[in-house]
């Protein structure tokens, strides 16, 4: 298995876009359909002395369950900060195809802010000349994938990306310290499998499907019940690592009819096969025409592909 890193650290020192995967997807889109992170949310509204101003972005703190107190822009949308980017100097470094991921908050006049320091607010010039807002001289951002108001699924993409406090900082939780106990990580990793080829894995080594009947960014599970136990989903309750060889513009999430979330590739949920044997082993490919395995790039194994035979011989013949 390839060596993983945690969509932490380096994980959206993000890759360009001729990543675009064969399928035609691009990395970097992102699909309304993909739910947030299970987090409880409370948004404090803007205060009401805080003027309008033509051209201008409007800063408030928001409060996020689990998170503590964070900064918001005017729509809600909680911002983050970059660990690659500089403070002193004020300096943005997430350009191009990140951009795309982590749209910079700008603006053409000084920000306005509610419930912030206003001496910790202030701008630099990007790449592209643009002005972008900084709070303690961090540039700031949103997260594309961050659907509607208070919502901080950003929070579980990286070590290098967190949500940015009023004064700055890196929210951690309630009065700065973890709100949980941490959870463990999601490994998303790779293996090579003969007959097949390159292959996601999870943590224990077992290959990862895609079950052709959810639909490619449907949003949604339609394995429950006992078909989840023949093929238990990609659970996530934390960080998600993710090898080197994947892009991390496909990695997402969405919420099981359960309530707990799952991990998608490409927009495809994720599942383990529960009669793989062993690491390395993809005994489900092709089961029943609707169940393959997956490549780094997201898409599904060829289908006239077979696994090597000792594999085969384990797999189903039909069922989910």
């Amino acid at each position: 298995m390839n060596r993983a890193r945690p969509v932490a650290a380096a994980l959206l020192a993000v890759a360009g876009l001729a990543l675009v995967t064969a399928c035609g997807t691009n990395p970097y889109a992102t699909s309304g359909n993909v739910q947030p992170a299970a987090l409880g949310l409370q948004q404090q509204q803007p205060a009401s002395t805080v003027p309008a101003g033509a051209g201008r972005v409007q800063l408030a703190s928001s409060t996020v369950e689990g998170l503590g107190t964070v900064l918001a822009d005017a729509e809600g949308h909680t911002l983050y900060r970059y660990a690659k980017d500089s403070a002193k100097p004020p300096k943005a470094v997430c350009d191009g195809a990140c951009a795309e991921t982590w749209p910079p908050l700008v603006s053409d006049a000084p920000a306005l802010a509610a419930g912030v320091d206003a001496q910790l607010v202030g701008e630099v010039t990007r790449p592209d000349g643009q002005r972008q807002v900084t709070v303690g001289g961090w540039p700031v951002y949103r997260y594309a994938k961050d659907t509607g108001r208070g919502i901080a699924l950003g929070q579980n993409v990286s070590a290098d990306w967190a949500a940015i406090t009023p004064a700055g900082g890196k929210a951690a939780g309630q009065s700065g310290a973890p709100a949980t106990e941490p959870a463990k990580p999601t490994t998303i990793g790779t293996t090579d499998v003969g007959g097949l080829g390159p292959v996601l894995t999870d943590q224990a080594g077992g290959t990862l499907y895609l079950f052709t009947k959810d639909g490619k960014d449907s949003g949604e599970s339609t394995c429950d019940g006992a078909c989840a136990k023949t093929w238990p989903p990609v659970r996530v309750d934390g960080r998600i690592t993710v090898a080197e060889s994947v892009d991390t513009g496909l990695i997402g999430q969405i919420r099981r009819p359960d309530g707990t979330m799952q991990v998608t590739v490409g927009g495809w949920p994720v599942y383990t096969y529960s009669k793989d044997g062993a690491p390395g082993e993809a005994s489900g490919h092709g089961v029943g025409n609707t169940w393959y395995a997956v490549e780094p790039s997201g898409c599904k194994v060829d289908p006239a592909r077979r696994p090597d035979a000792q594999q085969v011989a384990a797999a189903s013949s039909g069922g989910y």
